[in-house]
């Protein structure tokens, strides 16, 4: 495991820290999309089916639980504990435009036609896009909250360091994965304006 998959991971869990502490200390959800919230919910579950199947270390297993576990207290959070808050209107992108070419993507391009596979790819599909809801919110309402804009910026930079990760493992193991690497491009595309409104700003 390289410097880059292990800053990528720290990013990630931070953006999710950031989320989770936002929502906690203001007792709302404003301005976060739970839809985006659901779909990475979705990523988890779909990925992280080997944790029952496949050891790889300690801290893989560590670090897919502490993502279960995250994603569904803040979709509990958002749709439960403090609902009253939930900004449901203006989150109102409609997740089949994203759910049906995601899944019939799943099914015709993957590693192997195995039900664990699929889901997998499903997932990496799926991540590309799940922040998707979250940047329309953001684009309907012409604002977002310092906490969320953090939130995104950390999520932004987990798929830039995973880039750069993916191109130290390229040079130094030969490994290539096209789905990947595909997906995380284009992810990390969807962030671009968002940067540069953060920097700027």
């Amino acid at each position: 495991m390289n410097i880059f998959r292990i800053l990528g991971d720290v990013s990630h869990l931070l953006a999710i820290i950031i989320l989770l502490l936002k929502i906690q200390k203001s007792k709302s959800c404003a301005g976060i999309s739970g839809k985006s919230q659901i779909l990475f919910a979705l990523v988890f579950t779909t990925r992280y089916l080997d944790l029952f199947t496949t050891f790889i270390s300690v801290y893989n297993t560590v670090m897919k639980v502490i993502f279960l576990i995250c994603a569904y207290i803040t979709v509990y959070m958002i749709y439960v504990k403090f609902r009253k808050t939930f900004d449901s209107e203006n989150d109102s992108f409609r997740l089949e435009f994203l759910l049906v070419p995601v899944t019939g993507l799943s099914f015709l391009e993957n590693h192997s036609f195995t039900p664990l596979e699929i889901l997998w790819t499903f997932s990496i599909y799926l991540e590309s896009v799940a922040i998707l809801p979250q940047l329309f919110m953001i684009s309907k309402t012409g604002e977002a909250e310092t906490i969320t804009t953090h939130y995104l910026f950390f999520l932004g930079l987990y798929r830039a360091l995973y880039i750069a990760n993916w191109v130290w493992r390229y040079y130094t193991e030969n490994f290539y994965d096209q789905i990947a690497v595909v997906s995380g491009v284009v992810q990390t595309i969807f962030y671009c304006d968002f940067f540069y409104l953060y920097i700027t700003k």
